[in-house]
């Protein structure tokens, strides 16, 4: 089950939004839905990019410290 805190939802969504941005302009010949709304490199369109970056980064950070976890709680050391 995944068990994220408000920010960590919130990191996770604008991850999806960043990575289905990025599917539209593979699958679309460069069609940017962000910088169609917001305008192509302004600044809120610059912000937009730089949340969504830096979402990415905490999501990693988290998922990368899950699985330390992980790893630690399942291979706890047998004693005699």
């Amino acid at each position: 089950m995944l068990k994220l805190n408000k920010v960590g939802w919130v990191a996770l969504i604008l991850v999806i939004i960043g990575a289905l941005n990025w599917g539209l302009i593979g699958i679309f010949n460069g069609f940017d839905l962000v910088a169609r709304i917001f305008g192509e490199m302004s600044t809120i369109s610059r912000f937009v990019y730089a949340i969504v970056g830096i979402a990415a980064i905490y999501t990693l950070a988290e998922t990368l410290a899950s699985f330390r976890f992980v790893k630690h709680e399942t291979h706890k050391p047998h004693t005699v």
